[in-house]
């Protein structure tokens, strides 16, 4: 079963045996009541997110309903990674040349490095169809937002050779590395955290983002495409409603 898990406990303490047997934790508030609406502000997206086709909201700090969800590669935590969807409407061709993530971590970018992979078709325990996967250098810039003591980057990759996309439903994932463990400690206790988005401020094209669909595919974990809207998670359904992140290219 999936433990129920809350506010500042981020598994750093806890030894590899007892962390893998249980399964992963938010970084979270005490759930609280409900944010009032979506912001109607004139959007500011990530810098990185650039040319920026889709981009989920910013993480709200001070919202009862902020979280981070598990979204890395490190000595400490292995292959462990979080996806956020996106529609295309009908009639509509896209072309992708870039994913980015909001993450909130304690362990550095070392190597400056990661993974990305955009899949069709997901659902619970079901992965669906892989139709873009890759490694690659990273972008990195800080948010200058801090949640529970860890502050926040937004991270983008750029994909190896721009894909096009017809309409229909997606999901994107970029996981970063904290492999360097000769050389830098943070590998080995640190963690990293994709940011939800509750208001979705400065969002572009936000409404393209199906609430309640991110996933959680976890080799570390044992878990094969999780529903991080699932309540023995613990998250209420603002919490894992929506995901800060961006998808970077253009309409057609």
């Amino acid at each position: 079963m999936k433990t129920t898990l809350f506010a500042a406990a981020f598994v750093v303490a806890l030894t590899l045996s007892a962390m893998a047997a249980q399964k992963p934790q938010a970084s979270q508030h005490l759930a609280g009541n409900m944010d009032a609406k979506e912001s109607t502000s004139t959007p500011t997206p990530p810098a990185l997110c650039d040319p920026c086709l889709f981009y989920g909201g910013d993480l709200d700090p001070t919202s009862q309903n902020a979280a981070g969800l598990s979204d890395e590669n490190t000595l400490l935590v292995t292959g462990s990674s979080t996806y956020g969807n996106f529609n295309v409407p009908a009639e509509v061709t896209v072309t992708v040349t870039g994913v980015l993530f909001n993450v909130q971590a304690d362990a550095n970018f070392d190597p400056l490095t990661g993974t990305y992979d955009i899949r069709q078709g997901v659902s619970e325990g079901n992965g669906g169809t892989d139709i873009a996967s890759g490694s690659g250098n990273l972008a990195v810039a800080a948010t200058g937002r801090n949640f529970l003591g860890l502050n926040e980057y937004s991270i983008v990759i750029q994909l190896s050779t721009p894909l096009t996309l017809g309409a229909g439903d997606y999901w994107f994932n970029v996981t970063p590395n904290c492999t360097n463990g000769s050389q830098d400690g943070s590998c080995s206790v640190g963690r990293m955290f994709a940011s939800n988005t509750t208001t979705r401020t400065n969002n572009v094209q936000g409404r393209g983002e199906a609430g309640g669909l991110i996933y959680l595919n976890s080799s570390y974990f044992g878990l094969t495409f999780a529903d991080w809207c699932d309540s023995e998670f613990g998250l209420n359904a603002r919490q894992c409603n929506a995901l800060s992140f961006g998808v970077l290219g253009h309409v057609d």
